[in-house]
């Protein structure tokens, strides 16, 4: 019975999961396929012969290797050294902008609301006092009046 118990608790623990944190595929390495929508970049969407106009079969298969190999390791190398400083600048300015948002412009636009509701109730009654009486006069003056179209041929 005991030991029913800890197995509950540790497949509760292992369910459990930190909502602050993604899952990343260490295979595809995207975070939730947030990288969908960017283009990616092939060699031959950057280096098309035209049609009727070829290469040699060798250089087409070099310049390809080349194009990849330094693709891959120049990302690479970029990501080694600017990656993690990156990742902190991002991570900074996100969370820069987060505290903005939820400690300056929400109580902003709340307050505003509130002291906008109080000069609207306001606004309304003078609209009512002396707006509506006043349209409602021309309103009753403008009635008779009839327009009559006609076509002349």
């Amino acid at each position: 019975m005991m030991a029913e118990e800890h197995t509950d608790l540790d497949l509760e623990a292992q369910i459990v999961k930190d909502i602050h944190c993604k899952e990343i595929d260490l295979v595809n390495r995207d975070p939730k396929n947030i990288n969908e929508d960017i283009v990616k970049v092939d060699f031959e969407d950057v280096i098309a012969e035209p049609v009727g106009t070829y290469s040699f079969d060798s250089v087409w298969k070099v310049s390809y290797t080349t194009f990849t190999v330094s693709k891959y390791w120049c990302y690479r190398l970029l990501s080694t050294l600017l990656g993690v400083p990156l990742a902190l600048l991002w991570g900074f300015l996100f969370a820069c902008i987060s505290f903005c948002h939820i400690w300056a412009v929400v109580p902003c636009i709340k307050s505003y609301l509130i002291e906008i509701q109080c000069i609207s109730h306001i606004y309304s009654l003078c609209i009512r006092t002396f707006c509506n009486p006043l349209f409602a006069a021309l309103g009753q003056v403008c009635s008779s009046i009839k327009v009559l179209l006609r076509k002349e041929v």
